[in-house]
């Protein structure tokens, strides 16, 4: 049975999501602070986390960015009280998968969080490499689609599990150009409705991370008007 965290100072929101998603068959704890969620996770594994940016003790910001320097790549739906941008971008960029704003339905949070599992589930059957039949390579990147690992010259790249799921995606189609719309619906499995902002904050991270000078990228390309493009570069 799959075992998700739910962190959020408002009991109704806390006794909705855990009825809803014990329905669905999860194991569900709460917490009510940054601080207890923290503790939690670093004390034992969940599936899934969803987390509320707005907390006592830490916010939920601090609780993702701490949850990722720990090395703990669990999954990370952070949610909102308020239509707030920036919220999003840094929620995203410190390592959290996906984000909700209130007011939200509980099939939405569902839904989200079996494509999701369906993404993590699923394994890449390209073979690129000779030799080692799951390898794929893109010029000086080396991925390992089944120990979730990568590198660039040899030297390992920290990635969440989105941003890894976004560079295998894109190593698989090398060459291709692939719209927001297409990306979002490969990599996090679901249609989210003018949600192409996050495409594009999860490019530019991944970028940060892959490229040497990000802002002249050699891998990932954009296609002005259409999306982005992975290409191997000559090196």
């Amino acid at each position: 049975m799959k075992k998700i965290l739910i962190v959020d100072d408002e009991p109704a929101i806390l006794t909705l999501l855990q009825y809803n998603l014990e329905a669905e068959h999860y194991q569900v704890e709460t917490a009510t602070d940054g601080q207890e969620a923290l503790d939690k996770v670093r004390n034992e594994p969940f599936d899934f986390i969803i987390l509320d940016l707005m907390l006592p003790s830490l916010s939920g910001l601090d609780v993702t960015r701490k949850i990722r320097e720990d090395k703990i790549q669990t999954p990370i739906m952070i949610l909102t009280a308020k239509d707030n941008e920036t919220d999003k971008i840094v929620g995203l960029e410190l390592g959290a998968d996906d984000y909700v704003t209130k007011p939200f339905s509980p099939r939405e949070i569902i839904a989200r969080i079996k494509a999701i599992e369906r993404r993590s589930q699923s394994q890449p059957q390209t073979s690129q490499k000779p030799g080692n039949s799951d390898q794929i390579t893109v010029g000086q990147i080396a991925i390992d689609p089944e120990n979730y690992k990568a590198s660039k010259g040899g030297k390992r790249l920290q990635l969440t599990p989105k941003e890894f799921e976004l560079l295998v995606y894109f190593a698989q189609r090398v060459g291709k150009t692939l719209s927001r719309d297409a990306l979002l619906n490969g990599v996090w499995g679901f249609d989210y409705p003018a949600e192409t902002r996050m495409v594009d904050i999860q490019v530019s991270h991944l970028r940060d991370k892959i490229e040497t000078d990000p802002k002249h990228p050699d891998y990932l390309k954009t296609v002005r008007g259409f999306g982005y493009q992975m290409e191997a570069p000559h090196e």
